[in-house]
């Protein structure tokens, strides 16, 4: 391995977001001298950002050697798959690979990037297109997600097969589009699989995740239950499939449908464009919702994850042209994604407030997920039977607990990494060569920024302990305003004895220092910052201001 890690005879993996956490996966494949990337995604922000919504993985690696990089092949259209498309595709200046589904959704953000005659976006075939980059051979196998067109690869490469799960599951009713069987499956498993690299999602699961054709049978009946009320889905704007039976729903049970969210009217618009909802109603605008008899409408709309600007939580704030009054019924057709508890809660408290009745996962089979668990991660395993399990897509304990699995499903081995892992898969016994940088960026407003920067680093301190700025006049006499420190009903005293702290540390200055500016000013915010600890508990930032005169 040379010191710049070019990939040599070897097959080489990498994974520089989505290995430790859910989200935001990119993973590299090197071989021959060149580099193949597999989804460009990007998170949601937490609290952990203040002020932030998108978070991407830092590719500074793979930016600096860019030269080899053949292209971008993208699995599905998830967000956490090509939501940081847009934000990179131009920089790293390398083809993108898509089916026509995820391709359309890909074209228009980069139209809205205006980056689109920059980019090159091959559209491969849905079912077994394939395609040669380099020294690798790639191959598009459809398996169900909770999109439409969601895939597998398999790379093929001179030094060992790859079967790239994607995101996955298996499902006998999926409602949209046609997975891989189980017999196409066992015939890729008979030619021989060298690396399974797999979602981890669900690996606690021990049951299968369930079917579309079940979600079908359950919002159909749930429905049902609520003649005369006016009903409320939510789900994932990008579950096509869910978006159908929906649409069915509300034709069998004599309702108008209408759609509310933007991300919404975009999917069933791509959807529509690529052969999907051919046959999905008509949609009523919000006036005409509102004029239709209760048990006549349902309302499909966005925010079920708890999303403060997205529709479902605008209509709990009555805050929105649709509205729902007790009695009336929101069905939670998703699932929580883990860190969204406190705000979803949030939404459905103020739902329940209202008299709203509220229907989820837990209490009618009106939901299941896109991820695999343990039985079908063990179907999996016996159809492909590989040489070396690689879990991806999920936390550290998820990736272990599937290791777990594998190794007791007879695979010879399991091999746990994590993001900036450059590990080699073949020839050889399979191991970890070197830890590379694998950070994360932000998108700070119009900047993107390294999410360890000065800029959040600060406004986590603020929004923790507040702060204070402090200026000097041409005598030295401090004016301070504090903000964000918890003095409310005692900020008047606090800041007279904060302002006789500054001037008596200022004047116990000696030599000179008592002319210094900088010295006059460090002596002013330390008074000033110890005065705020001994009222308040609190170490606020503090900002010290000098008159040009002073000193």
């Amino acid at each position: 391995m040379k010191k710049d890690y070019t990939p040599e005879k070897e097959l080489l993996f990498l994974a520089l977001g989505g290995s430790g956490e859910i989200g935001m996966n990119v993973n590299l494949y090197g071989c021959d001298g060149k580099w193949l990337m597999v989804d460009l995604g990007m998170t949601f922000s937490g609290d952990q950002y203040p002020g932030v919504d998108l978070v991407f993985a830092d590719l500074d690696f793979i930016e600096e050697r860019a030269d080899d990089l053949l292209g971008v092949v993208l699995t599905h259209g998830h967000e956490d798959h090509i939501g940081a498309v847009p934000y990179f595709a131009a920089e790293l200046g390398v083809p993108l690979y898509a089916t026509p589904f995820t391709a359309n959704l890909i074209k228009r953000k980069l139209d809205e990037a205006g980056i689109a005659n920059k980019i090159e976006l091959n559209i491969i075939p849905e079912d077994h297109g394939s395609f040669e980059l380099g020294s690798f051979e790639i191959t598009y196998l459809p398996l169900a997600h909770s999109i439409a067109e969601g895939n597998a690869l398999l790379i093929d490469t001179p030094y060992g097969r790859i079967f790239h799960t994607g995101d996955w599951k298996l499902d006998e009713e999926p409602i949209i589009g046609s997975p891989t069987t189980e017999e196409e499956l066992i015939a890729i498993g008979d030619e021989g699989v060298d690396v399974l690299v797999c979602d981890s999602t669900n690996a606690f699961n021990p049951n299968p995740s369930g079917s579309e054709g079940a979600v079908h049978r359950g919002l159909m009946a749930e429905v049902a239950k609520h003649r005369g009320k006016r009903v409320l889905v939510t789900t994932f704007a990008s579950n096509v499939a869910r978006l159908q039976t929906l649409g069915d729903v509300a034709r069998e049970n004599g309702r108008q449908i209408c759609v509310a969210g933007r991300s919404l009217d975009r999917i069933i618009e791509v959807a529509q464009d690529n052969g999907y909802l051919a046959d999905f109603p008509d949609t009523v605008d919000f006036d005409t919702a509102m004029g239709l008899p209760r048990g006549e409408v349902m309302i499909v709309a966005t925010g079920g994850q708890g999303e403060p600007r997205a529709a479902l939580s605008r209509i709990a704030e009555e805050n929105h042209p649709l509205e729902l009054v007790s009695g009336d019924v929101v069905l939670f057709s998703s699932r929580q994604i883990p860190g969204n508890e406190i705000s979803i809660g949030r939404i459905q408290n103020r739902l329940a407030a209202r008299g709203i009745t509220m229907v989820t996962d837990r209490q009618s089979e009106i939901h299941v997920s896109g991820h695999p668990g343990r039985p079908e991660l063990e179907a999996l395993y016996s159809w492909l039977r590989p040489e070396l399990l690689v879990p991806v897509h999920g936390e550290m304990r998820h990736m272990q607990e599937q290791a777990r699995i594998g190794r007791t499903s007879n695979i010879p081995t399991a091999l746990v990494q994590q993001n900036g892992d450059l590990i080699r898969l073949a020839p050889g016994k399979p191991g970890k060569l070197a830890e590379v940088r694998a950070g994360r960026l932000v998108l700070d407003g119009d900047i993107i920024t390294p999410a360890d920067g000065d800029s959040i680093s600060m406004r986590r301190r603020l929004s923790r302990d507040g702060m204070m700025m402090v200026v000097l006049d041409h005598k030295l006499a401090p004016t301070i305003e504090a903000m964000g420190v918890p003095l409310d009903e005692d900020m008047p005293e606090f800041i007279q004895e904060a302002c006789n702290d500054i001037e008596t540390a200022i004047r116990k200055l000696k030599g000179k220092a008592r002319q210094d500016r900088s010295d006059i000013m460090e002596a002013a915010r330390l008074a000033a910052r110890r005065a705020a600890q001994r009222w308040s508990g609190k170490k606020p930032q503090v900002r010290v201001i000098m008159h040009a005169e002073a000193g």
